[in-house]
């Protein structure tokens, strides 16, 4: 009962931190300090939970013990990350991106692309990952590259809507300046299109970071080697190590929002001049 006291405490005094910081001008060191002392709040507050009511680890671990196993776990965490995110997530989501801009860009020089690859692309993406997984892993083999098959098949839709929409962005005027201006399409495409479209397609980038990781884990449910994030779930829900489960659910989670910060300072250097970044 003491832990649960003490948890619902500290929860208090932090609410009561962060309304006071909220109230502060708006700066790197707040915007930094309020959600790291709100997620260490609700890791305390979990923890005392855990502690407190007692609650099987095979339930729900408590936060000290996930930081153990994941202590004592560094080299095999590390094998399942480069499996899953550096050899599977990443080359897919380049893969996949790439070929989504190149195609959005044939698409928008196209009437006839425009009318037919669009609708199927929306057919496609509605496609649920767990028929497509099991299709891909026996066309592409169980190792990594399948696994950056399907997130090709994930990313490339939602890349393709967002670069096409924001080569859309402009309106009739600045195209006809540009016809004024006998500019071909490659010059209009550079000095226009692409500039207007760099908004959306940070967007769609961003979508994809997490579509990525999350493609490349659950195409390890359906056969890999023995190593990966996927595969290193599945086979610890079956032995009960809860720890352990946590421990990769919290790489995962590391390595997804550190992706998303790179595409996200990428953007606001790319795209300065955006009303979105000032």
């Amino acid at each position: 009962m003491m832990w649960i006291v003490g948890s619902l405490l500290f929860w208090v005094l932090a609410w009561w931190v962060n309304m006071g910081l909220s109230h502060m001008p708006k700066s790197r060191l707040t915007s930094f300090v309020v959600p790291t002392l709100f997620g260490i709040t609700l890791l305390i507050l979990w923890e005392g939970m855990v502690r407190g009511f007692e609650i099987n680890p095979v339930l729900l671990p408590a936060p000290s013990a996930i930081g153990a196993k994941f202590a004592t776990s560094i080299p095999i965490l590390w094998v399942d990350f480069a499996q899953t995110f550096i050899k599977g997530a990443l080359s897919g989501y380049a893969i996949g991106c790439g070929a989504a801009f190149l195609t959005a860009v044939a698409v928008d020089r196209s009437p006839f692309l425009q009318r037919g690859l669009l609708p199927v692309g929306n057919f496609v993406a509605a496609l649920p990952i767990i028929g497509m997984a099991p299709v891909l892993v026996m066309w592409f083999g169980f190792d990594w590259q399948s696994k950056a098959a399907v997130v090709v098949v994930m990313v490339f839709f939602p890349m393709l809507v967002n670069t096409v929409q924001g080569m859309r962005a402009t309106d009739h005027m600045q195209r006809d300046l540009m016809q004024t201006y006998a500019a071909s399409y490659p010059q209009a495409l550079m000095k226009l299109r692409l500039p207007a479209a760099m908004p959306f397609v940070f967007n769609g980038l961003k979508i994809c970071t997490t579509l990525a990781l999350i493609g490349a884990i659950v195409a390890e449910f359906f056969g890999s080697p023995i190593k990966g994030m996927g595969f290193r779930i599945s086979t610890e829900v079956g032995r009960l190590a809860l720890d352990m489960v946590w421990a990769e659910i919290a790489v995962a989670a590391l390595a997804g929002s550190a992706f998303y910060g790179c595409v996200a300072m990428i953007e606001k250097a790319v795209t300065f001049w955006h009303p979105s970044q000032r």
